[in-house]
C-alpha cells in the first residue's frame, strides 16, 4: 500500500493563495473555514533580507498526537497511514486541536466537530487527478505522491533539494518542505 506524501517549496511560494481557495472549493468550506495556514517569515541579514512564505496543513504525521489523544476514535490511521476524521464520531471536543503540535485543525462550527486537511489526492490519485491545492499552485511549488515508492518524483525531489518536515523528526510527518 502507499504512504503519500508531500513536498512544498517554500522557495517556489508567492503566497498566492490559490492552493487555499482550491482547497475551500474542493471541501466546501466556508470563508472563515480553513485546512491551509500561511506564515510569513523574513529571511537572510541586509541587504539580502526576503519574505518567506510557508503554507502549513495537516502534516499526516505517523506519530499524529491527535489521534492518540482522541476519547471518541474519531481521529484514525487510514488503511494508507493518512490521519483521517470521522465526523460521525467527534463530539467536538477539541482535545485533537490542542493535542496537534503545529496547531493545523480547525472546528467547524456549523458541524460541531473538529476537521483538518483531508489529502484530497488520495481520492483522486487512483483516477489519474492530482490534489486539488497541487493543481491550483501557480508556481509548481507543491508535489504529490507516494513516499515508499523509491522512483516517485516527490522521493527524488525530497533527496535532490534536500526537503525536511517543518518540525524536524518531531511527529513523523508527511509533508517536506524545502526552505
Amino acid at each position: 500500500m502507499a504512504r503519500y506524501g508531500m513536498l512544498i517549496d517554500t522557495r517556489s511560494c508567492v503566497g498566492c493563495y490559490a492552493c487555499l481557495i482550491a482547497c475551500r472549493r474542493q471541501n466546501g468550506l466556508s470563508p472563515e473555514l480553513s485546512f491551509i495556514r500561511f506564515e510569513h517569515r523574513e529571511r537572510g541579514s541586509y541587504p539580502a533580507v526576503f519574505q518567506e512564505v510557508i503554507p502549513l496543513q495537516c502534516m499526516q504525521c505517523a506519530a499524529a498526537p491527535c489521534v492518540l489523544v482522541c476519547p471518541t476514535e474519531a481521529s484514525y490511521f487510514g488503511p494508507d497511514g493518512l490521519v483521517g476524521i470521522d465526523h460521525g464520531k467527534c463530539i467536538g471536543c477539541k482535545y485533537c486541536m490542542v493535542a496537534c503540535p503545529y496547531q493545523l485543525r480547525t472546528f467547524n462550527e456549523e458541524l460541531g466537530v473538529a476537521d483538518k486537511c483531508r489529502f484530497c489526492a488520495i481520492q483522486t490519485l487512483v483516477g489519474g487527478k492530482g490534489c486539488t491545492c497541487v493543481e491550483a499552485c501557480l508556481t509548481n511549488a507543491r508535489v504529490i505522491g507516494d513516499l515508499d515508492d523509491p522512483n516517485s518524483e516527490i522521493v527524488s525531489l525530497i533527496e535532490s533539494k534536500n526537503a525536511l518536515p517543518i518540525a524536524g523528526d518531531l511527529t513523523q510527518a508527511n509533508i517536506f518542505y524545502v526552505r
